[in-house]
Protein backbone atom coordinates (compact mmCIF):
# COMPACT_ATOMS: atom_id res chain seq x y z
CA UNK A 1 0.00 0.00 0.00
CA UNK A 2 0.85 3.67 -1.06
CA UNK A 3 0.71 5.18 3.27
CA UNK A 4 3.01 2.10 4.28
CA UNK A 5 4.83 1.80 1.39
CA UNK A 6 6.14 5.51 1.62
CA UNK A 7 7.40 5.33 5.03
CA UNK A 8 10.83 6.58 5.89
CA UNK A 9 13.17 7.04 8.96
CA UNK A 10 11.83 10.44 9.82
CA UNK A 11 11.95 11.36 14.07
CA UNK A 12 8.64 12.89 15.62
CA UNK A 13 7.35 12.23 19.20
CA UNK A 14 3.99 12.07 21.13
CA UNK A 15 4.16 14.56 24.01
CA UNK A 16 0.97 13.71 25.49
CA UNK A 17 -0.16 11.36 28.26
CA UNK A 18 -3.69 11.55 27.50
CA UNK A 19 -6.07 8.49 26.24
CA UNK A 20 -5.28 9.62 22.78
CA UNK A 21 -1.69 9.16 23.49
CA UNK A 22 -2.48 5.39 24.68
CA UNK A 23 -3.96 4.38 21.08
CA UNK A 24 -1.57 6.75 18.98
CA UNK A 25 1.94 4.55 20.28
CA UNK A 26 0.19 1.31 19.85
CA UNK A 27 0.88 -0.83 16.17
CA UNK A 28 -0.49 -3.85 14.76
CA UNK A 29 1.95 -6.45 13.32
CA UNK A 30 3.07 -6.47 9.64
CA UNK A 31 2.14 -2.52 9.68
CA UNK A 32 5.72 -1.43 8.99
CA UNK A 33 8.60 -2.77 6.58
CA UNK A 34 10.43 -2.65 9.49
CA UNK A 35 10.89 -2.09 12.82
CA UNK A 36 13.30 0.44 12.63
CA UNK A 37 11.19 2.20 10.28
CA UNK A 38 7.99 2.38 12.38
CA UNK A 39 9.41 3.59 15.43
CA UNK A 40 10.05 7.07 13.98
CA UNK A 41 6.61 7.84 13.49
CA UNK A 42 4.36 9.78 15.44
CA UNK A 43 0.56 9.09 14.25
CA UNK A 44 -0.20 5.55 13.58
CA UNK A 45 -3.04 3.47 12.33
CA UNK A 46 -5.29 2.57 15.62
CA UNK A 47 -8.15 0.65 14.73
CA UNK A 48 -6.56 -3.01 15.72
CA UNK A 49 -7.87 -2.34 18.79
CA UNK A 50 -11.90 -1.88 19.65
CA UNK A 51 -11.99 0.31 22.91
CA UNK A 52 -15.80 0.74 24.89
CA UNK A 53 -17.33 4.17 23.66
CA UNK A 54 -16.60 5.46 26.57
CA UNK A 55 -12.43 5.74 26.53
CA UNK A 56 -12.70 5.55 22.65
CA UNK A 57 -10.75 9.29 21.68
CA UNK A 58 -12.11 8.42 17.82
CA UNK A 59 -15.66 8.04 19.01
CA UNK A 60 -16.96 11.62 19.15
CA UNK A 61 -15.63 12.21 15.32
CA UNK A 62 -19.01 10.90 13.63
CA UNK A 63 -21.23 13.12 15.34
CA UNK A 64 -21.72 17.04 14.91
CA UNK A 65 -19.80 19.22 17.67
CA UNK A 66 -21.97 20.50 20.17
CA UNK A 67 -21.77 24.06 20.57
CA UNK A 68 -19.75 24.67 23.63
CA UNK A 69 -16.91 22.33 21.50
CA UNK A 70 -14.33 23.80 18.86
CA UNK A 71 -15.46 23.53 15.41
CA UNK A 72 -13.96 20.21 13.43
CA UNK A 73 -11.88 21.19 10.57
CA UNK A 74 -11.36 18.50 8.44
CA UNK A 75 -8.71 17.98 5.79
CA UNK A 76 -8.91 15.78 3.02
CA UNK A 77 -5.17 15.24 1.58
CA UNK A 78 -1.73 15.63 3.31
CA UNK A 79 0.00 18.01 0.09
CA UNK A 80 1.01 20.78 -0.62
CA UNK A 81 -2.08 22.34 0.04
CA UNK A 82 -3.37 20.42 2.63
CA UNK A 83 -0.27 20.19 4.94
CA UNK A 84 0.06 24.22 4.60
CA UNK A 85 -3.53 25.04 5.74
CA UNK A 86 -2.71 22.55 8.66
CA UNK A 87 -0.04 24.46 9.36
CA UNK A 88 -1.61 27.92 9.82
CA UNK A 89 -4.68 26.97 11.23
CA UNK A 90 -5.17 27.98 14.55
CA UNK A 91 -5.97 25.07 16.61
CA UNK A 92 -7.39 26.92 19.89
CA UNK A 93 -10.30 27.11 17.36
CA UNK A 94 -10.47 24.52 15.82
CA UNK A 95 -9.90 20.66 15.81
CA UNK A 96 -8.18 19.46 13.30
CA UNK A 97 -8.87 15.96 11.40
CA UNK A 98 -6.45 14.82 8.19
CA UNK A 99 -7.40 11.82 6.02
CA UNK A 100 -5.04 10.45 3.44
CA UNK A 101 -3.60 7.52 2.64
CA UNK A 102 0.07 9.05 3.84
CA UNK A 103 1.20 10.48 6.90
CA UNK A 104 3.58 12.98 5.87
CA UNK A 105 4.22 15.25 3.27
CA UNK A 106 6.56 14.55 0.33
CA UNK A 107 8.84 17.49 -0.45
CA UNK A 108 8.32 16.92 -4.39
CA UNK A 109 10.69 19.26 -6.04
CA UNK A 110 13.56 16.95 -4.54
CA UNK A 111 11.98 13.67 -5.37
CA UNK A 112 14.33 13.09 -8.36
CA UNK A 113 17.64 13.83 -6.06
CA UNK A 114 16.65 10.90 -4.27
CA UNK A 115 16.14 8.64 -7.00
CA UNK A 116 19.84 8.43 -7.80
CA UNK A 117 20.36 8.37 -3.83
CA UNK A 118 21.86 12.63 -4.06
CA UNK A 119 19.43 12.72 -1.26
CA UNK A 120 17.73 9.87 1.19
CA UNK A 121 14.30 9.36 1.36
CA UNK A 122 14.02 10.37 4.98
CA UNK A 123 14.83 13.93 3.94
CA UNK A 124 12.29 15.08 1.70
CA UNK A 125 9.66 14.03 3.84
CA UNK A 126 7.81 15.60 6.86
CA UNK A 127 5.45 13.81 9.44
CA UNK A 128 2.04 15.29 9.04
CA UNK A 129 1.93 15.26 12.77
CA UNK A 130 5.25 17.85 13.05
CA UNK A 131 3.63 19.68 10.24
CA UNK A 132 0.83 20.07 12.88
CA UNK A 133 1.53 18.96 16.62
CA UNK A 134 -2.12 19.38 17.59
CA UNK A 135 -2.81 16.12 15.67
CA UNK A 136 -0.43 13.92 18.04
CA UNK A 137 -1.26 16.30 21.12
CA UNK A 138 -4.50 17.62 21.49
CA UNK A 139 -7.32 15.11 22.48
CA UNK A 140 -9.81 16.27 19.16
CA UNK A 141 -7.25 16.34 16.20
CA UNK A 142 -6.05 13.13 14.12
CA UNK A 143 -4.71 11.55 11.37
CA UNK A 144 -6.13 8.92 9.79
CA UNK A 145 -4.93 6.63 7.23
CA UNK A 146 -7.77 6.37 4.96
CA UNK A 147 -9.42 7.69 1.50
CA UNK A 148 -12.87 9.52 1.36
CA UNK A 149 -15.04 7.58 -1.06
CA UNK A 150 -18.48 10.04 -0.46
CA UNK A 151 -19.51 13.10 0.98
CA UNK A 152 -22.35 13.78 2.28
CA UNK A 153 -22.35 18.02 2.21
CA UNK A 154 -25.93 17.90 3.30
CA UNK A 155 -25.22 16.41 6.62
CA UNK A 156 -21.58 17.74 7.33
CA UNK A 157 -20.03 14.44 6.46
CA UNK A 158 -17.70 12.40 5.08
CA UNK A 159 -17.32 8.78 4.21
CA UNK A 160 -14.08 6.99 4.46
CA UNK A 161 -12.42 3.49 3.56
CA UNK A 162 -9.78 2.61 5.45
CA UNK A 163 -6.13 2.25 3.85
CA UNK A 164 -4.77 -1.36 3.86
CA UNK A 165 -1.32 -3.21 3.41
CA UNK A 166 -0.01 -5.10 0.07
CA UNK A 167 -0.12 -8.51 1.27
CA UNK A 168 -3.67 -8.29 1.82
CA UNK A 169 -3.88 -9.15 5.05
CA UNK A 170 -5.60 -5.94 6.51
CA UNK A 171 -9.67 -5.64 5.12
CA UNK A 172 -10.81 -2.14 4.67
CA UNK A 173 -13.36 -0.82 6.44
CA UNK A 174 -15.30 1.98 6.45
CA UNK A 175 -16.29 4.69 8.93
CA UNK A 176 -17.63 8.34 8.97
CA UNK A 177 -16.79 11.87 10.07
CA UNK A 178 -18.93 14.44 10.93
CA UNK A 179 -17.06 18.61 10.07
CA UNK A 180 -17.82 21.79 10.90
CA UNK A 181 -15.56 22.92 7.47
CA UNK A 182 -14.26 20.38 5.25
CA UNK A 183 -11.25 21.10 3.24
CA UNK A 184 -10.72 19.02 -0.03
CA UNK A 185 -6.67 19.03 -0.93
CA UNK A 186 -6.78 16.08 -2.38
CA UNK A 187 -4.29 16.92 -5.21
CA UNK A 188 -3.77 14.75 -8.75
CA UNK A 189 -2.36 12.24 -10.25
CA UNK A 190 -0.45 11.58 -12.94
CA UNK A 191 -1.85 11.40 -16.89
CA UNK A 192 -1.41 8.82 -18.71
CA UNK A 193 -3.77 10.01 -21.44
CA UNK A 194 -5.66 6.57 -22.00
CA UNK A 195 -2.33 5.24 -23.39
CA UNK A 196 -2.35 0.82 -22.74
CA UNK A 197 0.26 -0.43 -20.52
CA UNK A 198 1.29 3.13 -19.04
CA UNK A 199 -0.19 1.66 -15.50
CA UNK A 200 1.54 -1.66 -15.87
CA UNK A 201 4.77 -0.95 -16.88
CA UNK A 202 5.73 2.59 -16.13
CA UNK A 203 6.71 4.12 -13.15
CA UNK A 204 5.50 7.61 -12.06
CA UNK A 205 7.55 10.23 -10.24
CA UNK A 206 5.10 11.55 -7.45
CA UNK A 207 5.74 9.74 -4.28
CA UNK A 208 8.88 8.64 -2.25
CA UNK A 209 7.64 4.80 -2.62
CA UNK A 210 8.01 5.23 -6.67
CA UNK A 211 11.51 7.15 -5.83
CA UNK A 212 12.23 3.85 -4.01
CA UNK A 213 10.91 1.49 -6.91
CA UNK A 214 13.41 3.84 -9.48
CA UNK A 215 16.21 3.27 -7.31
CA UNK A 216 15.61 -0.19 -6.69
CA UNK A 217 14.67 -0.93 -10.48
CA UNK A 218 17.94 0.92 -11.92
CA UNK A 219 20.44 -0.80 -9.38
CA UNK A 220 18.86 -3.63 -10.24
CA UNK A 221 19.17 -3.93 -14.08
CA UNK A 222 23.21 -2.30 -13.46
CA UNK A 223 23.26 -5.81 -11.45
CA UNK A 224 21.82 -8.19 -13.92
CA UNK A 225 23.98 -6.49 -17.06
CA UNK A 226 26.55 -8.77 -15.35
CA UNK A 227 25.14 -11.89 -15.91
CA UNK A 228 26.89 -14.18 -18.01
CA UNK A 229 25.66 -15.02 -21.71
CA UNK A 230 23.58 -11.49 -21.48
CA UNK A 231 23.55 -10.44 -25.35
CA UNK A 232 24.65 -7.20 -26.21
CA UNK A 233 21.35 -6.52 -27.57
CA UNK A 234 19.43 -7.39 -24.52
CA UNK A 235 22.54 -5.55 -22.09
CA UNK A 236 21.68 -2.34 -24.01
CA UNK A 237 18.09 -3.03 -23.33
CA UNK A 238 18.19 -3.08 -19.45
CA UNK A 239 20.98 -0.51 -19.19
CA UNK A 240 18.60 1.59 -21.34
CA UNK A 241 16.90 4.13 -19.10
CA UNK A 242 13.34 5.97 -20.74
CA UNK A 243 12.20 8.71 -19.44
CA UNK A 244 8.26 10.25 -20.99
CA UNK A 245 7.62 13.76 -20.29
CA UNK A 246 9.82 17.40 -21.04
CA UNK A 247 8.37 18.91 -18.13
CA UNK A 248 10.74 20.04 -15.37
CA UNK A 249 9.82 16.62 -13.19
CA UNK A 250 11.14 14.78 -16.25
CA UNK A 251 14.23 17.41 -17.46
CA UNK A 252 15.43 17.12 -13.50
CA UNK A 253 15.20 13.29 -13.71
CA UNK A 254 17.03 13.20 -16.24
CA UNK A 255 19.79 15.54 -15.46
CA UNK A 256 20.10 13.66 -11.80
CA UNK A 257 20.37 10.25 -13.81
CA UNK A 258 22.60 11.42 -16.57
CA UNK A 259 24.88 12.53 -13.35
CA UNK A 260 24.36 9.47 -11.65
CA UNK A 261 26.01 7.97 -14.49
CA UNK A 262 29.05 9.68 -15.04
CA UNK A 263 30.31 10.15 -11.67
CA UNK A 264 28.88 6.92 -10.12
CA UNK A 265 28.28 4.04 -12.80
CA UNK A 266 31.82 4.79 -14.24
CA UNK A 267 33.51 4.71 -11.17
CA UNK A 268 31.76 1.35 -10.11
CA UNK A 269 30.44 0.12 -12.89
CA UNK A 270 33.35 0.78 -15.39
CA UNK A 271 32.87 -2.56 -17.50
CA UNK A 272 28.83 -1.42 -18.90
CA UNK A 273 29.48 2.74 -18.54
CA UNK A 274 29.21 2.22 -22.49
CA UNK A 275 25.64 0.63 -22.29
CA UNK A 276 24.05 2.76 -20.01
CA UNK A 277 22.07 5.65 -21.92
CA UNK A 278 19.12 7.85 -20.95
CA UNK A 279 16.76 9.11 -23.33
CA UNK A 280 13.96 12.01 -22.92
CA UNK A 281 11.19 12.00 -25.12
CA UNK A 282 8.56 14.72 -25.76
CA UNK A 283 5.89 15.54 -28.20
CA UNK A 284 7.18 19.56 -28.37
CA UNK A 285 9.77 21.43 -27.02
CA UNK A 286 11.18 20.66 -22.97
CA UNK A 287 10.06 23.05 -20.52
CA UNK A 288 7.81 24.43 -23.04
CA UNK A 289 6.42 26.83 -20.19
CA UNK A 290 10.35 28.49 -19.97
CA UNK A 291 11.52 31.04 -21.66
CA UNK A 292 13.18 29.87 -25.20
CA UNK A 293 16.85 31.16 -24.15
CA UNK A 294 16.64 28.94 -21.08
CA UNK A 295 15.34 25.96 -23.41
CA UNK A 296 17.71 26.31 -25.16
CA UNK A 297 20.34 26.07 -22.39
CA UNK A 298 18.45 23.21 -21.24
CA UNK A 299 18.80 21.10 -24.35
CA UNK A 300 22.41 21.60 -24.75
CA UNK A 301 22.97 20.98 -21.54
CA UNK A 302 21.46 17.65 -21.18
CA UNK A 303 22.63 16.80 -24.53
CA UNK A 304 26.15 17.31 -23.59
CA UNK A 305 25.36 15.02 -20.31
CA UNK A 306 24.35 12.22 -22.59
CA UNK A 307 20.79 12.80 -22.78
CA UNK A 308 19.24 11.77 -26.03
CA UNK A 309 16.01 13.95 -27.01
CA UNK A 310 13.85 12.44 -28.97
CA UNK A 311 10.61 14.20 -30.33
CA UNK A 312 7.38 11.96 -30.32
CA UNK A 313 4.40 10.81 -29.33
CA UNK A 314 3.99 7.65 -27.52
CA UNK A 315 1.39 5.57 -29.01
CA UNK A 316 1.73 2.18 -26.76
CA UNK A 317 3.71 0.80 -24.27
CA UNK A 318 4.46 -2.74 -23.75
CA UNK A 319 6.62 -4.82 -20.92
CA UNK A 320 10.21 -4.13 -22.40
CA UNK A 321 9.43 -1.54 -25.45
CA UNK A 322 7.67 1.45 -26.00
CA UNK A 323 5.87 2.54 -29.55
CA UNK A 324 6.08 5.85 -30.94
CA UNK A 325 3.41 7.30 -33.12
CA UNK A 326 5.52 7.00 -36.23
CA UNK A 327 5.71 3.08 -35.49
CA UNK A 328 9.29 3.87 -34.11
CA UNK A 329 10.51 1.26 -31.55
CA UNK A 330 12.21 2.23 -28.26
CA UNK A 331 12.86 -0.80 -25.87
CA UNK A 332 13.90 -0.01 -22.27
CA UNK A 333 14.67 -1.33 -18.89
CA UNK A 334 13.67 1.31 -17.07
CA UNK A 335 10.85 3.66 -17.78
CA UNK A 336 9.70 6.67 -16.14
CA UNK A 337 6.54 8.53 -16.78
CA UNK A 338 6.21 12.77 -16.06
CA UNK A 339 3.59 13.81 -18.75
CA UNK A 340 1.77 16.18 -15.77
CA UNK A 341 -1.30 15.23 -13.75
CA UNK A 342 -5.09 15.58 -14.09
CA UNK A 343 -8.38 14.98 -12.07
CA UNK A 344 -8.09 12.22 -9.11
CA UNK A 345 -10.39 9.36 -8.82
CA UNK A 346 -12.39 11.21 -6.22
CA UNK A 347 -12.08 14.52 -8.16
CA UNK A 348 -14.23 12.72 -10.70
CA UNK A 349 -16.45 11.54 -8.88
CA UNK A 350 -17.12 14.42 -6.95
CA UNK A 351 -20.72 15.85 -8.61
CA UNK A 352 -19.83 19.49 -8.18
CA UNK A 353 -19.81 21.64 -10.87
CA UNK A 354 -16.38 21.55 -12.51
CA UNK A 355 -13.80 24.22 -13.65
CA UNK A 356 -11.70 23.71 -17.19
CA UNK A 357 -10.21 20.95 -17.19
CA UNK A 358 -11.78 18.62 -14.87
CA UNK A 359 -11.34 20.42 -11.12
CA UNK A 360 -13.90 21.32 -9.03
CA UNK A 361 -14.61 24.23 -9.27
CA UNK A 362 -14.22 26.75 -6.82
CA UNK A 363 -15.11 30.82 -6.44
CA UNK A 364 -12.82 33.45 -5.43
CA UNK A 365 -12.77 32.73 -2.24
CA UNK A 366 -11.46 28.97 -2.86
CA UNK A 367 -14.84 28.23 -2.18
CA UNK A 368 -17.39 25.33 -3.43
CA UNK A 369 -20.67 27.59 -4.44
CA UNK A 370 -22.91 24.93 -4.29
CA UNK A 371 -22.53 23.41 -0.94
CA UNK A 372 -22.20 25.00 2.73
CA UNK A 373 -18.61 25.03 4.26
CA UNK A 374 -16.51 23.29 1.80
CA UNK A 375 -13.46 24.50 0.24
CA UNK A 376 -10.64 23.08 -2.39
CA UNK A 377 -7.46 24.21 -2.73
CA UNK A 378 -4.16 22.81 -4.29
CA UNK A 379 -4.15 20.69 -8.01
CA UNK A 380 -7.82 19.04 -7.36
CA UNK A 381 -9.12 22.32 -7.67
CA UNK A 382 -9.70 25.38 -10.45
CA UNK A 383 -11.44 28.59 -10.59
CA UNK A 384 -15.04 28.19 -11.96
CA UNK A 385 -15.35 30.17 -15.64
CA UNK A 386 -17.98 32.71 -14.01
CA UNK A 387 -15.41 33.79 -12.09
CA UNK A 388 -13.38 35.49 -15.02
CA UNK A 389 -10.33 33.76 -13.56
CA UNK A 390 -8.25 31.58 -15.45
CA UNK A 391 -7.04 27.68 -14.30
CA UNK A 392 -3.85 28.04 -12.36
CA UNK A 393 -1.40 25.98 -12.96
CA UNK A 394 -0.82 22.51 -10.95
CA UNK A 395 2.27 24.10 -9.16
CA UNK A 396 3.41 23.76 -5.46
CA UNK A 397 3.57 27.47 -4.83
CA UNK A 398 -0.18 27.48 -6.06
CA UNK A 399 -1.11 24.67 -3.78
CA UNK A 400 0.64 26.13 -0.89
CA UNK A 401 -0.58 29.72 -1.03
CA UNK A 402 -3.73 29.16 -1.25
CA UNK A 403 -3.41 26.62 1.71
CA UNK A 404 -2.10 29.90 3.52
CA UNK A 405 -4.88 32.17 2.43
CA UNK A 406 -7.46 29.70 3.57
CA UNK A 407 -5.67 28.93 6.89
CA UNK A 408 -5.90 32.90 7.94
CA UNK A 409 -9.55 33.01 5.93
CA UNK A 410 -11.01 30.05 8.36
CA UNK A 411 -9.38 31.61 11.24
CA UNK A 412 -10.99 34.85 10.58
CA UNK A 413 -14.30 33.00 10.31
CA UNK A 414 -13.72 31.12 13.58
CA UNK A 415 -12.60 34.08 15.37
CA UNK A 416 -15.63 36.10 13.96
CA UNK A 417 -18.53 32.71 15.23
CA UNK A 418 -18.45 31.38 11.83
CA UNK A 419 -16.76 27.89 12.73
CA UNK A 420 -19.19 26.08 13.67
CA UNK A 421 -21.21 24.21 10.65
CA UNK A 422 -23.62 26.70 8.49
CA UNK A 423 -22.23 29.64 10.52
CA UNK A 424 -20.64 31.39 7.97
CA UNK A 425 -23.26 32.12 5.99
CA UNK A 426 -23.47 35.84 5.89
CA UNK A 427 -20.05 36.59 6.68
CA UNK A 428 -17.98 39.52 5.49
CA UNK A 429 -14.65 37.65 4.23
CA UNK A 430 -12.36 39.90 3.22
CA UNK A 431 -10.18 40.18 0.06
CA UNK A 432 -10.75 36.44 -2.84
CA UNK A 433 -7.11 35.02 -3.63
CA UNK A 434 -4.68 36.68 -6.00
CA UNK A 435 -2.13 34.26 -7.33
CA UNK A 436 1.19 35.98 -8.44
CA UNK A 437 3.53 33.86 -10.31
CA UNK A 438 6.78 34.06 -8.61
CA UNK A 439 8.90 32.53 -11.45
CA UNK A 440 9.80 28.75 -12.52
CA UNK A 441 12.88 26.67 -11.71
CA UNK A 442 14.55 23.57 -12.78
CA UNK A 443 18.06 21.51 -12.66
CA UNK A 444 19.44 20.57 -15.17
CA UNK A 445 22.71 18.25 -13.81
CA UNK A 446 26.24 18.78 -12.78
CA UNK A 447 25.44 21.93 -10.35
CA UNK A 448 23.57 23.92 -13.35
CA UNK A 449 19.93 25.27 -13.33
CA UNK A 450 17.03 27.54 -14.89
CA UNK A 451 15.39 30.20 -12.77
CA UNK A 452 12.70 32.06 -14.61
CA UNK A 453 11.47 35.05 -12.91
CA UNK A 454 8.80 36.10 -15.57
CA UNK A 455 5.71 36.40 -14.23
CA UNK A 456 3.84 34.82 -17.30
CA UNK A 457 4.91 33.03 -20.13
CA UNK A 458 3.85 36.42 -22.28
CA UNK A 459 5.95 38.99 -19.81
CA UNK A 460 9.57 39.79 -19.65
CA UNK A 461 11.33 39.35 -16.44
CA UNK A 462 15.06 38.17 -15.38
CA UNK A 463 15.96 34.78 -16.45
CA UNK A 464 19.45 32.95 -15.19
CA UNK A 465 21.38 29.92 -15.63
CA UNK A 466 24.41 28.06 -14.58
CA UNK A 467 25.61 27.44 -10.92
CA UNK A 468 24.01 30.69 -9.38
CA UNK A 469 20.87 29.65 -10.64
CA UNK A 470 21.30 25.63 -9.26
CA UNK A 471 22.33 27.33 -5.40
CA UNK A 472 19.24 29.58 -5.86
CA UNK A 473 16.92 26.77 -6.59
CA UNK A 474 18.13 24.61 -3.74
CA UNK A 475 18.30 27.70 -1.57
CA UNK A 476 14.89 28.65 -2.37
CA UNK A 477 13.06 25.38 -1.51
CA UNK A 478 15.28 24.99 2.00
CA UNK A 479 13.57 28.15 2.94
CA UNK A 480 10.16 26.27 2.94
CA UNK A 481 8.77 26.15 6.48
CA UNK A 482 8.15 22.59 6.70
CA UNK A 483 11.13 20.75 6.13
CA UNK A 484 12.73 20.35 9.39
CA UNK A 485 15.34 18.08 8.12
CA UNK A 486 16.84 21.35 6.09
CA UNK A 487 20.34 20.40 8.00
CA UNK A 488 20.61 17.46 7.12
CA UNK A 489 19.77 18.53 3.15
CA UNK A 490 22.94 21.63 3.57
CA UNK A 491 25.23 18.76 4.39
CA UNK A 492 24.00 16.28 1.48
CA UNK A 493 24.50 19.11 -0.65
CA UNK A 494 27.83 20.57 0.51
CA UNK A 495 29.17 16.83 0.06
CA UNK A 496 28.20 17.06 -3.43
CA UNK A 497 30.07 20.05 -4.16
CA UNK A 498 32.86 18.73 -2.55
CA UNK A 499 33.22 15.62 -4.32
CA UNK A 500 32.30 17.49 -7.59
Amino acid sequence: MVWFRSFIHVSSSIGSSSIKHRYLNKSPPNYFLSISLSQHFSTESTFHKTPSPDDNPYSGLCRATKPSEKPRMVVLGSGWAGCRIMKDIDTTIYDVVCVSPRNHMVFTPLLASTCVGTLEFRSIAEPVASIQPAISREPGSFFLPAHCKVLDTDNHQVHCETVTDDEKTLKPWNFTISYDKLVIAAGAEASTFGIHGVTEHAIFLREVHHAQAIRRKLLLNLMLSDVPGLSEEEKRRLLHCVVVGGGPTGVEFSGELSDFILKDVHLRYAHVKDYIHVTLIEANEILSSFDDRLRHYATKQLTKSGVRLVRGVVKDVQLQKIILNDGTEVPYGLLVWSTGVGPSALTRSLQFPKSPGGRIGVDEWLRIPSVQDVFAIGDCCGFLESTGKPVLPALAQVAERQGKYLGNLLNKIGKGGGGHANRAREMELGPPFVYTHLGSMATVGSFKALVDLRQSKEAKGLSLTGFVSWFIWRSAYLTRPYLKQNLRIVGSFLRMVGMS
